[in-house]
């Protein structure tokens, strides 16, 4: 399509553009400007001094010819500023910069408004309604970013997040993120073949060092020996040949901070992020509670006939119902042996049969996404396998559960879920040491959760207002060297988990967790029940 209506803009009469949107046209819990606005103060307090953050939108990405995914912007670039439109960028300074005669710490550079292109694809806020509606102090439109003069010989430092390799240049934009980063490059002295692999682990050894400093020393070694641009960096062959703790702390004190800086926005934005304001839980509340309610929905109407691709359906129609914008993530739907692939989103297998259900789903509402997990028998009874493999991870699960508390390591639930399930894997005769177990228990119990599924974050011990999974997991799939009783069964409980100073609350309860509850709850019936569509010849 964007062949075609670069034909027609031509034919098109400046008057075609929309009318513009009153307050009813859009809903009326959108993060306000405020929220945004003290989220770069932040930023600039955290920023060292003599420095400027640079952050750009998020490509444009081609799906198939001439059309393109639906547009989603870079979560930081959304989470700073609320903007949500491409071939933008914004640079954050750490002290007021003069911009055109204003003091300033901000600068965004937008896209423009365009009528003709306003028909096609919706409009535009441009310059000045970035100003007047985002409450930015200062926005130019993209094409002056070019003559824009960064004075980069005033400044310390300039941080900016890895640059995609991968932006299409769409030749009749001389203002796209393709020629955006590229001004970018020209402005900061980035020559092509520049490489900044050994900053990605300098990040790496300053944020985790002290707390997994082996494992960080085994992985530096490792991808020392893969590239050979970082084999001779003396910081990491002295991290490297560390021999205690003490000697690496030395290494990491002495790693500079360059000035073209690729790591520090990094650590400033996973410490920014991690914890959520009370506006932000807001958003994260009702994603989660419709991600609930889909489960819930779905235990009512589930049948054997349904094919894998109808219940992703009624999932995805609760969220719509809702408001939601889109889906966190590809839904995962996967009966029976399907559901032992930690992430099957083919979902398209025909029939459900008297299989497990595995369903990994959450709903995106304002840009903050849910990830609620729920496996359930689709005939709505569990057999005496599938029964016995849930309530071991729905222990496990409650284990997890309790160690979330502020202070507690982030590896707590998932150390104790894991223990939980090889102890209950050993007694089921599945293996014969802890060890064995995670060959059934792949992936850990956690992460955060907000802008994006697998949200920024310290990894550090929890503080007041983070939201993070808890989601053990087993999976046995056919042809595993145990009883074939248990092939093909794939259990995943997964909750979103509210940690504050009083407790802990999980904020996915509304969808039944338990067998008894799964049970009765399938046994209710659903108002699908009766909706019947033509069949297709």
């Amino acid at each position: 399509m964007r062949h075609l209506w670069f034909l027609l803009l031509v034919s098109l009469p400046l008057g075609a553009m929309g009318q513009s949107t009153t307050p009813s046209d859009k809903p009326a819990d959108f993060l306000t400007k405020e929220f945004h606005r003290q989220r770069r103060e932040q930023l600039r307090q955290l920023l060292p001094a003599r420095s400027v953050a640079v952050f750009f939108s998020a490509p444009v990405r081609n799906r198939a010819n001439d059309v393109d995914f639906h547009y989603h912007q870079n979560p930081d670039f959304y989470y700073l500023t609320g903007y949500k439109e491409p071939n933008s960028v914004l640079l954050l300074f750490s002290e007021k910069q003069n911009i055109n005669g204003q003091a300033t710490t901000e600068v965004v550079f937008a896209q423009p408004r365009n009528p003709q292109a306003e028909s096609w694809t919706g409009k535009r806020l441009g310059a000045e309604g970035v100003k007047n509606q985002l409450g930015l102090a200062a926005a130019y439109p993209n094409t002056d970013f070019n003559a824009f003069k960064l004075d980069t010989a005033s400044l310390q430092q300039v941080l900016f997040f890895e640059l995609p390799h991968d932006v299409r240049n769409e030749e009749r934009d001389r203002s796209d993120l393709y020629d955006l980063l590229a001004q970018f490059k020209q402005k900061v002295g980035i020559t092509n073949g520049k490489s900044f692999a050994h900053q990605e682990l300098y990040n790496a050894i300053r944020q985790y060092d002290a707390r997994a400093g082996q494992q960080v020393q085994q992985e530096v070694k490792r991808q020392m020996e893969a590239d050979p641009a970082l084999a001779n960096n003396a910081n990491l062959k002295d991290y490297v040949a560390a021999k205690d703790a003490s000697a690496r702390a030395a290494v990491v004190a002495r790693i500079p901070k360059e000035k073209l800086d690729m790591s520090s926005l990094e650590e400033i934005m996973n410490q920014m992020r991690e914890t959520k304001t009370p506006e932000e839980l807001v958003l994260l509340r009702k994603a989660v509670a419709m991600s609930a309610i889909g489960q819930l929905e779905v235990m009512k109407a589930m049948q054997p006939g349904m094919s894998e691709m109808e219940v992703q359906g009624i999932h995805e129609y609760v969220y719509k119902k809702y408001g939601a914008e889109y889906e966190g993530y590809p839904s995962i739907v996967g009966a029976g042996n399907n559901g032992c692939i930690l992430h099957y989103t083919e979902n398209e297998r025909p029939k459900l049969n008297n299989d497990l259900v595995l369903m990994d789903l959450g709903a995106e509402y304002h840009g903050y996404t849910a990830d609620v997990t729920r496996t359930i028998p689709a005939n709505g009874k569990f057999t005496p396998e599938q029964k016995q493999i849930y309530e071991l991870v729905y222990v496990a699960q409650e284990a997890g559960f309790a160690q979330c508390k502020v202070g507690n390591d982030f590896q707590a639930p998932n150390q104790a879920a894991q223990k939980v399930m090889a102890d209950g894997l050993i007694k089921l005769g599945i293996i014969k040491t802890p060890e064995e177990a995670r060959k059934y228990t792949m992936h850990g119990v956690s992460h955060y959760l907000g802008l994006d599924v697998h949200d920024r974050g310290t990894y550090g011990p929890f503080k007041h207002n983070t939201v993070i999974t808890v989601e053990p997991g087993i999976y046995i799939p056919e042809g595993s060297p145990v009883d074939k009783k248990w092939w093909g069964i794939g259990v995943r409980i997964e909750d979103d988990v509210l940690i504050t100073n009083t407790g802990w609350e999980n904020l996915s309860k509304g969808a039944p967790r338990s067998v008894k509850d799964i049970e009765a709850t399938m046994a209710q019936p659903s108002a699908l029940d009766d909706f019947k569509l033509p069949v297709l010849k």
